[in-house]
């Protein structure tokens, strides 16, 4: 018994965007037998390209029933069901999450349209759910509206479900239960579905105990499940294959996940983490004062106790910042790296330098030149608390900073604040600052939204 499902969003993170549309059919195997199709309001405003996207507008949910409305009717239709979707994943994060806030623990074993494409017609470029249904000649009208997505993923699982018994002679556990039938014997089933939709960091063991993967992800149950569905290389499998059990633990904050992994790998050294291609940061940019006195850089591939001002995926990309360094602040060619000479370097001869690599030019001078040219590679602020979410409503984390270092990391009780941040300082586990944590911080406050900054 499958419910299919197809729901239509506010965007695309399950965590703070909310439902606008679902769409369930009932399917006994063989035919719908039941189906349920509504518009949600999202009590909140629709973005503007998603509704180019859905063609669902804010006017048109403004008298939608709520999700806390139409949540008992989900419950009673998908009772005993198998949740189906394409790109399962995705429509079922969002569920649950919806199911979360209302303090219910919504969960249904899954099965994905696209791994099951994937498995049973292979050799496609693509398996969105518009180029396969264009692949298998399966008409979708309504186009990313949920009864038109869903009735479409209907249509592609009975041309599964027959290609199935076509493949095996009956019904074969790639449909009945397409993760179970390919986990390690030793595995528990059950604690898989115990695993919860939120930011932390994970382990794997193998038969004898010992760690082999260490992980994090934004949501623990989504990244695991992948794990234990990896079909894509020889070595995926392998590991998938030698998973005996897991633990996790969940951090709230996917910046605390990404540092702790960084700290448990390097402490751990598991075989799959040793086996992966190393990080893509293999080059560095580094300072040092000559005898002279002059503040030098220079470029070069990075090595385990290297502590680079900087790190690039290529030594290009480091020898090109160097070049804007040079261009911005007046530096020195020679003094830089970027001429290898005995004597002076090209621009002094052509008169743009201005002697630092002859001593025509004091080394105080240039310094205060290449001091600001190194101050594009710390933090802006020196000393701050990266405020982020904890692991429950009535917790926040916190990362801090002292001059420029990573400190360590924390949580604290959001009404201890009333003894200001005495409390922030007091959570803090105290953690040693290295470049691959420099990159984690810098990178993730580039592109992430954290909830605030405290500096002090």
């Amino acid at each position: 018994m499958y419910a299919i499902i197809d729901i239509e969003t506010t965007g695309g993170s399950a965590r703070f965007e909310k439902i606008t549309e679902i769409a369930i059919y009932l399917h006994d195997g063989e035919t719908i037998t039941g189906e349920f199709v509504s518009l949600v309001n999202p009590e909140r405003n629709i973005p503007y390209f998603i509704t180019n996207l859905t063609g669902i507008t804010n006017e048109m949910v403004e008298n939608a029933p709520r999700f806390f409305e139409i949540a008992r009717t989900i419950v009673e239709l998908t009772e005993g069901r198998t949740f189906v979707a394409h790109n399962a994943r995705f429509d079922y994060s969002f569920i649950r999450q919806e199911f979360k806030s209302l303090g219910f623990n919504f969960k249904k074993s899954i099965l994905d349209t696209v791994s099951l494409s994937r498995k049973l017609f292979p050799g496609h470029r693509s398996y969105s759910l518009g180029n396969i249904c264009r692949e298998l000649n399966i008409t979708i009208t309504d186009r990313h509206r949920a009864a038109g997505d869903a009735m479409a993923t209907v249509r592609l699982f009975e041309i599964l479900l027959e290609k199935d018994s076509e493949l095996n002679g009956s019904r074969s556990n790639l449909i009945r239960n397409t993760r179970i039938s390919k986990l390690n014997p030793n595995l528990d089933i059950s604690k898989i579905d115990s695993i919860p939709d939120e930011p932390g960091i994970y382990y794997f063991y193998n038969e004898n105990g010992e760690l082999i993967y260490i992980g994090k992800s934004r949501n623990l149950q989504q990244r695991i499940s992948t794990h234990l569905s990896n079909n894509t290389t020889n070595r995926a499998m392998e590991m998938r294959d030698l998973i005996a059990d897991i633990n996790w633990e969940i951090t709230g904050s996917e910046l605390i996940a990404l540092l702790r992994e960084s700290y448990e790998i390097k402490d751990n050294k598991p075989f799959y983490n040793r086996a992966q291609r190393r990080t893509g940061f293999q080059w560095g940019i580094f300072s040092f004062s000559d005898d002279a006195g002059y503040i030098n850089f220079r470029y070069g591939q990075i090595n385990t106790d290297d502590f680079p001002l900087s790190v690039f995926t290529s030594k290009d990309k480091a020898k090109s910042k160097l070049g804007s360094l040079v261009e911005t602040y007046d530096l020195c060619q020679k003094l830089t790296g970027l001429y290898d000479t005995d004597g002076v370097c090209f621009q002094y001869h052509v008169g743009i330098c201005k002697g630092a690599c002859c001593g025509k030019e004091a080394p105080e001078e240039y310094n205060e030149r290449a001091k600001r040219a190194a101050e594009e590679f710390v933090f802006n602020r020196r000393n701050f608390f990266i405020i982020d979410k904890g692991r429950d409503d009535e917790e926040r984390s916190a990362v801090k900073v002292v001059n420029g270092k990573f400190a360590g990391y924390g949580y604290f009780n959001i009404n201890d604040m009333g003894f200001g941040l005495s409390a922030v300082h007091d959570c803090i586990k105290q953690s040693s600052d290295n470049h691959d944590i420099q990159v984690i911080l810098k990178h993730y406050l580039k592109v992430n939204r954290v909830e605030k900054i405290i500096e002090f």
